[in-house]
């Protein structure tokens, strides 16, 4: 009888029981795949942040887009660009029209032509008693088209001025983003103290005389597109409001502690007379033109068309722009 023996083999120590052997990192190789994700996710985020606020800069050319639609749709109707109402004390009111007896501003005169003919005519036939609680809703609606994403979502924010005469004062209101062109001066007031008064006096500045302002909308504005001298596509319509970042939610900036729905005051009218800038933390003016967006800020122009015009835009030019009968032509290259 033959007697097998079990020989091993060679390299592999007797007795051992074959397994298959798995691959690791080792510790160095780990850190250098984290250090190339690292990299890649440091490229890709710009390319995301850009491709997000390119976004929100499309959606807030098409709001800008919609105001100067509608402004245009108000010329056609009525003949004239909306009035600025009478001052920061008064809202729209729906039994009022749209002339220079109607005491709100140039937002609140182009709701109908927003598809927003409903909250226009809010509170409308209601009794001197129960309407101020009433107009008090529309103050306090948010709409998108006055809302530019990139500066602040869609919300209401506190309401921190003196109080409105026609509508019982809100703790909250729902703000504009953009601004009608009142020219390249400034000025204003918080207006009569009753419709009585309001319906007694003479336009302020337009058309009976004393200060005639130079843009297309401010205190009892009737401005038509003849009074557009230099043209309406050298003039500009409607454009971002410059805010100060500190106070995007709290009310504390002077020119956003109302809201979009009030007559003439530069929380929702701008002016030429102070250079357009990027919203800037800590600095405060009331007067400017300017935007969240770090390319420039979007202006729609009395012909309707949009343009994102340069921080740096010459001071001069750009006033020009905010006054639609200096005589001045403009070629649109100047414009960025």
């Amino acid at each position: 009888m033959r007697i097998l023996k079990a020989s091993s083999a060679p390299g592999r120590a007797s007795g051992a029981v074959g397994r298959a052997v798995r691959p690791a990192f080792t510790l160095v190789e780990l850190l250098v795949v984290i250090t190339i994700i690292g990299i890649l996710m440091s490229l890709l985020l710009p390319a995301v942040q850009s491709a997000r606020e390119s976004a929100r800069r499309t959606q807030c050319s098409n709001n800008l887009s919609q105001i100067g639609k509608a402004a245009l749709e108000h010329v056609a109707q009525y003949g004239f660009f909306p009035t600025g109402g009478w001052g920061y004390g008064w809202a729209g009111d729906p039994d009022r029209g749209f002339s220079i007896q109607q005491p709100g501003g140039f937002f609140y005169n182009i709701l109908p032509f927003l598809e927003q003919k409903n909250l226009w005519q809010q509170g409308a036939g209601l009794s001197s008693s129960a309407k101020p609680g009433v107009l008090a809703q529309t103050v306090a609606t948010p709409l998108t088209v006055f809302n530019c994403p990139t500066r602040r979502s869609l919300q209401l924010l506190p309401y921190t001025d003196v109080g409105y005469v026609n509508v019982t004062t809100p703790p909250n209101a729902a703000k504009s983003d953009y601004a009608g062109n009142s020219g390249d001066q400034f000025s204003g007031f918080y207006g009569p103290s009753s419709l009585a008064q309001g319906d007694s006096e003479p336009a302020s500045y337009w058309p009976s005389g004393g200060l005639i302002m130079s843009g297309v909308t401010y205190d009892r504005s009737e401005v038509q597109m003849s009074h557009i001298t230099d043209g309406a596509s050298q003039t500009i319509c409607a454009g971002e409001k410059y805010l100060n970042p500190g106070s995007y939610f709290n009310g504390d900036d002077p020119a956003d502690n109302d809201g979009w729905d009030l007559g003439y005051d530069w929380d929702v009218n701008r002016f030429g007379c102070t250079p357009p800038m990027e919203d800037t933390s800590g600095y405060v003016d009331a007067l400017a033109y300017g935007s969240a967006h770090p390319s420039g800020f979007g202006a729609v122009f009395c012909d309707g068309s949009v343009h994102v015009l340069n921080y740096a835009i010459n001071p001069t030019i750009f006033a020009n722009l905010t006054n639609r009968s200096d005589g001045t032509a403009i070629d649109p290259t100047q414009f960025y």
